[in-house]
């Protein structure tokens, strides 16, 4: 899809589709008015009939109106509300898109610019419109005999005054790198887990380095994990016949002696739960539980396309956690890279296994801050639902950073605690910690596991179970998030 910025009169464009928003009481915006006037007074007269009330969404086609160069109009509601809010612009931007797929334009002008959304510049506004678009075309046909038709809509114009133009076009620049690489997070989460392995996410790192100079890419074997004491790591992936994979990627955008900042992410391409098995029904989503790394492989894309001038480093654990004669049992203890030993009571809290040796390697790089991305615990699902992600920190600073950019990129966490009392919960008889911490506060004390081993940098740690697929339904596979979050971070860290 091609997005183009423009400041003209609407009346005068020549397009397929002409997009107005209209408020409840039949009121027009300014550049509405300007339209209306322009097809001497067409658009008020349809309106006076009650064919569109005006609600948040509800769309009304108008075709061959007099005195415009547009063959069609499409209406679309905008409520009463003085301002949107980002969920009534979504829905609302979400609607008029739906229309334009059903028509047979291949173009569309959206003069939406007068809308107003709470918080939200001429800048903002556009991020948030061109992300919806761009993400709602998104379709994974790829196991599909027959595919989808390719939509017919190639060319969307955005109407700007002209002191906004610049703004929007760098809002809309934004939003399709955080959209491309929305994408690709997507496509890999919503692949099979018998072609998703660690090995096929390793040559998609090789993929991406190659068709970018300023990306490196390092994959280390099982034979390098041992090598380096990745004991929790080597656990859960020895019950599998595909072999782990560490997978790190260097992009060197800013300063040669910056310190980059890190972003870890949990990559189990299956998980059955091993010897602690999972039941059976609905194991089959179980292939998402590598979108913490899918999610860093769209952040880096997103960043790679808009080139922006930091040092970033990513760091991908991938490994299968499967049943076998082979297999971690439960009460096997380990030793992990920093020394300290694990008892893993349930083979089923793999992900905080593999990621602690990663989070161990992550020092290696002095990294100003390291965020780990991990589709964690069900019982964020359970705290926060399917809407925001969960968050914890050892650094106050870092935390608020995440937070401010999850509300400017409309990509929400909260922030949960880490109190030295849940720490307790961890203790082991026979190891220095437990891999599980009991029932209660299970996502606070899988980042308290966590933070043991990032005591050296500034951490966060981001549980998106609930957030990084829609399970069950015709929506169900991969969202994308949290690219939108991580992408606003390291933009606000440009200086």
């Amino acid at each position: 899809m091609e997005f183009l910025v423009k400041s003209v009169s609407p009346q005068t464009l020549k397009t397929a589709t002409l997009v107005l928003a209209v408020g409840e009481g039949r009121k027009l915006g300014t550049v509405a008015q300007a339209v209306d006037t322009a097809s001497g007074g067409a658009i008020a007269a349809l309106l006076k009939r009650g064919d569109l009330a005006g609600k948040v969404g509800q769309t009304l086609l108008l075709q061959a109106l007099p005195n415009l160069k547009a063959e069609r109009v499409l209406l679309v509601g905008a409520g009463k509300e003085r301002e949107l809010s980002d969920r009534q612009y979504r829905k609302l931007v979400s609607s008029v898109l739906a229309s334009l797929k059903s028509l047979g334009g291949g173009d569309a002008v959206l003069a939406l610019g007068d809308l107003a959304v709470k918080g939200r510049d001429a800048h903002g506004k556009a991020r948030l419109l061109v992300e919806t678009l761009a993400d709602g075309l998104y379709v994974f046909d790829r196991f599909k005999s027959q595919k989808a038709d390719a939509p017919k809509l190639k060319k969307i114009t955005l109407l700007a005054d002209k002191a906004d133009a610049p703004a929007v076009e760098q809002g809309a620049r934004q939003a399709q790198a955080i959209a491309n690489g929305m994408a690709l997070t997507r496509d890999l989460g919503n692949l099979p887990p018998n072609l998703c392995h660690p090995s096929f996410l390793a040559d998609e790192a090789k993929a991406l380095a190659k068709a970018h100079k300023n990306l490196k890419v390092e994959v280390l074997d099982e034979k390098k994990l041992r090598e380096l004491g990745m004991g929790a790591f080597l656990a859960v992936a020895q019950g599998s016949e595909q072999p782990p994979r560490l997978i790190v990627l260097q992009y060197n955008g800013g300063k040669k002696n910056e310190a980059p900042y890190a972003l870890v992410g949990k990559g189990i391409t299956f998980d059955t739960g091993g010897i602690s098995l999972k039941p059976g029904l609905g194991m089959d989503e179980m292939k998402f539980d590598m979108c913490g790394a899918a999610s860093v492989f769209g952040t880096f894309r997103a960043v790679l396309e808009l080139q922006l001038p930091i040092n970033l480093v990513g760091l991908l654990a991938c490994a299968e956690n499967m049943p076998s004669g082979r297999a971690t049992r439960p009460g096997d203890i380990v030793t992990t890279m920093s020394g300290q030993t694990v008892e893993i009571l349930n083979t089923d809290a793999e992900g905080r296994l593999v990621l602690c040796d990663t989070l161990t390697y992550a020092e290696r790089f002095k990294p100003q801050a390291v965020v780990d991305i991990a589709t964690l615990t069900g019982a964020c699902i359970v705290a926060l639902g399917a809407n925001t992600s969960g968050l914890m920190g050892n650094n106050d600073a870092l935390v608020r950073q995440l937070l401010k950019a999850g509300e400017h990129a409309d990509d929400r966490a909260w922030q949960l605690p880490l109190f030295d009392e849940y720490q307790e919960q961890l203790d082991s008889p026979f190891a220095d910690i437990a891999n599980i911490g009991g029932p209660k506060a299970g996502t606070i004390t899988a980042g308290c596991f966590l933070s043991r081993f990032a005591k050296k940098y500034h951490w966060a740690h981001l549980d998106i179970a609930g957030t990084a697929w829609i399970s069950g339904g015709k929506d169900k596979g991969a969202t994308g998030r949290p690219v939108p979050l991580l992408t606003q971070y390291l933009l606000d860290r440009v200086k």
